[in-house]
């Protein structure tokens, strides 16, 4: 609940951020001169394409919660690696051997959500983050069109 609270803070910190940008390129579009009206037509868009990338992470993390919480509801989370470093964080050698399950399980079931959303938990576990985000959209993707096919 803390991670939520902290990155809700974030999130409407990083707003606040982006509407004193956008009035500010507003101030520099309005002031007549060639170069501020640059300036401020540039200030104007890095606020939209960060309203854009906000909204789309958002997006992802909320659907991957809910693909979850699915999973945990259904009993299926996998194994957590009881192996542990001295920071808390999983071993690397223990979370590779777990890895390799997942990935095999992914790669015999590759239309299922849940054995993907899976993967990019092991991916996540083993410290592989790119990966585990791209295994976590490809659950989400999955998912989205089963649920499209059931309706």
């Amino acid at each position: 609940m803390k991670t939520r609270i902290a990155a809700l803070v974030m999130v409407g910190l990083l707003a606040l951020y982006l509407v004193f940008v956008i009035n500010y390129s507003f101030i520099l579009i309005g002031t007549g001169e060639l170069i501020a009206q640059v300036m401020g037509w540039a200030l104007l868009v890095l606020p939209l394409i960060g309203f854009w990338a906000l909204a789309a992470e958002l997006v992802f993390i909320f659907r991957a919660e809910r693909l979850l919480n699915t999973l945990r509801d259904e009993g299926a989370l996998p194994e957590e690696v009881d192996e542990r470093r001295p920071s808390g964080r999983p071993d690397p050698e223990a979370a590779d051997r777990a890895f390799e399950l997942y990935r095999e399980e992914a790669e015999a079931s590759p239309e299922s959500w849940r054995a993907w959303l899976r993967l990019g938990l092991a991916y996540d576990a083993s410290g592989d983050r790119s990966r585990a985000r791209w295994a976590t959209r490809r659950a989400i993707s999955l998912s989205r069109s089963s649920a499209q096919k059931a309706a």
